[in-house]
């Protein structure tokens, strides 16, 4: 007994100093924020990355995106940034001037899975800054049409018009036939609290919206000009809704007849789908913008986020990991699936879950004519306050020719310090 009390000492230390003798599995845990729904959506794919990578740990912080500009400064002062992150495409530039982020060129250059030709150029060009990349889109988006087919087609249309000259037609035309029915009808919804629309309108007319070396406002030159008098017709033709009381619910006013055509973007394919009655989800579709000549589509925005690395990361290497397994082609698809959002790879578009959605064909056109807004920190700031202008011009408190003036004015003062940088560099 004695004896086999012994052996079975001898085996159970053997067994001991075996097992301490074999080295731990070092794991290294990154941080990634996400904002919005993404945060929380993006979880099962996280889940499946640390089970393929089980040496990483990702934790995952959700993020409001009302709060999510000030946390990122806040932490960038406190020196606690994320290893990765969600960033908006026009928040890129604002983040490279404070040095903040990561060049993800040679990650790039040495990953197979990371082909920047199949990328929609124009939401790469986004990423870059002095043709450095810092940032792999995530999810586009940009922003069509939608609009009713069945009232359109009484008008005379049997698709939307390509041209603005053409909607000005067609929304007289809706208008008209809707005051002989006694009804009410404004053919084209232009929210004053949305500045893509006028924005869309001023690339489509040059695209020249800040001058010198972007250190000043241009939105009173005669490209954007254009524009303005464009979308303050139609205003003051009762085209659109002045004001955003008259429409209290957007889907009950599309199905309503109160409205035929918006300039939104691919979420509301869901909305859409949902809110609309039923026997009226054949007699919607979705369309590129129409453009200020003959070409179609015409230009609009490349939105979206990136995913970034910052230079502050411990864990460079891991966290490339996580960003080129988000990107990948085939979570891009996966994503599409869970959240909606449209993939940054071209060849995703062609899974059927995408290419048998009629709705998503024209968000693909559109895409293929997108140009990259001014790449300057002060963006965000500009045009939250071009909002302010096109409502007096849309109620009629300016003319479109004293708002830009005085609204160049301010984005003067906005970018006061760009002035002063571009000075010093010559």
């Amino acid at each position: 007994m004695q004896r086999t009390l012994l052996i079975a000492l001898s085996v159970s230390i053997l067994a001991l100093g075996l097992s301490c003798s074999r080295p731990a599995v070092e794991v290294t845990t990154i941080k990634f924020w996400g904002f919005g729904n993404e945060g929380e959506m993006v979880r099962p794919l996280i889940a499946e990355f640390e089970r393929l990578n089980p040496t990483i740990r990702v934790e995952v912080q959700q993020i409001p995106w009302t709060a999510a500009h000030e946390k990122l400064l806040t932490a960038y002062a406190g020196e606690s940034t994320p290893d990765v992150c969600q960033l908006g495409n026009t928040w890129i530039p604002e983040f490279t001037v404070l040095n903040a982020l990561e060049p993800l060129d040679p990650y790039v250059s040495a990953s197979p899975s990371s082909d920047k030709a199949d990328i929609f150029p124009g939401v790469l060009k986004t990423n870059i800054i002095d043709s450095v990349l810092y940032g792999l889109p995530w999810y586009v988006d940009t922003r069509v049409v939608y609009y009713r087919k069945d009232l359109l087609k009484k008008a005379g249309y049997v698709e939307l018009p390509a041209t603005w000259t053409e909607i000005k037609s067609a929304s007289e035309k809706i208008r008209d036939q809707a005051k002989k029915e006694g009804k009410t009808c404004y053919p084209l919804f232009l929210p004053t609290n949305e500045w893509v629309p006028v924005i869309a309108l001023g690339m489509q007319s040059g695209g020249n919206l800040l001058k010198e070396t972007n250190s000043r406002g241009n939105f009173s030159g005669p490209e954007f000009m254009k524009a303005a008098n464009l979308i303050t017709e139609f205003y003051k033709k009762e085209y659109s809704p002045s004001g955003m009381q008259l429409i209290t619910n957007l889907y009950h006013a599309f199905s309503d007849g109160l409205i035929v055509m918006y300039i939104t973007g691919p979420w509301n394919i869901g909305e859409f789908s949902r809110r609309i009655p039923a026997d009226q989800q054949d007699q919607w579709m979705t369309a590129p913008l129409p453009s200020m000549d003959s070409l179609r589509p015409g230009t609009s925005l490349p939105l979206g986020t990136s995913l970034v690395m910052f230079r502050s990361s411990a864990h460079k290497e891991a966290s490339w990991k996580l960003i080129e397994y988000l990107t990948a082609v085939e979570r891009s698809i996966e994503f599409y699936r869970i959240t909606g959002n449209l993939p940054p790879r071209q060849s995703a578009w062609k899974d059927t879950s995408l290419s048998n959605n009629r709705y998503i064909g024209a968000f693909y056109r559109q895409l293929q004519r997108v140009d990259p807004l001014p790449q300057i920190p002060e963006w965000e700031q500009i045009v939250i306050r071009l909002q302010t202008y096109v409502e007096y011009m849309a109620t009629g408190t300016m003319t479109p020719e004293r708002a830009m003036k005085l609204f160049d004015e301010e984005v003067d003062v906005m970018l006061e310090k760009r002035r002063w940088i571009v000075e010093k560099s010559k």
